[in-house]
């Protein structure tokens, strides 16, 4: 297994999954740690935007250069990724996980983890649905479901 953070460059060979969801530092939970614990010994890169030099002064404006450097590695992250899987942390309210959801239903590469608690939960249940996205309710189904997805 290998992990790449956010802004490092995005190289690797074989299968891929990008770590969408929750991150709002200090509400949201460490979840793609425990994510990546999981997939220790598989033959899979992790793209994991969460940095570990996140600084929460900077602008959420296209301006400031750390930002736009961090949602555009996302961007591209997302869009290189044979995979993204996604987790909506209950005490967050993940506007930016939400945006990415839209963007990602009809890919057929996604898969949800959205437990009991979150805010929008009918929302996430409901375009899942739709667009026949695999969803799960715990971190230990997300893993397995990402392995499983990757395996085949």
């Amino acid at each position: 297994m290998k992990e790449i953070k956010a802004t490092e460059p995005l190289r690797w060979i074989g299968r891929s999954v990008f770590l969408a969801g929750s991150i709002e530092m200090g509400t949201a939970e460490k979840w793609q740690k425990k994510i990546v614990d999981g997939l220790k010994g598989k033959k899979v890169t992790v793209l994991n935007p969460r940095r570990d030099d996140w600084d929460s002064t900077w602008k959420q404006e296209i301006t400031d250069k750390k930002f736009k450097e961090q949602v555009e590695w996302e961007l591209k992250a997302l869009e290189l990724s044979g995979m993204v899987a996604m987790y909506f942390d209950p005490k967050s309210k993940s506007p930016i996980s939400l945006l990415e959801l839209g963007l990602y239903a009809e890919s057929g590469k996604l898969v949800v983890c959205c437990p009991q608690g979150f805010w929008r939960k009918g929302n996430v249940d409901i375009v899942c649905e739709k667009y026949g996205v695999p969803l799960v309710n715990t971190l230990k189904e997300l893993t397995e479901a990402i392995w499983e997805r990757l395996s085949l």
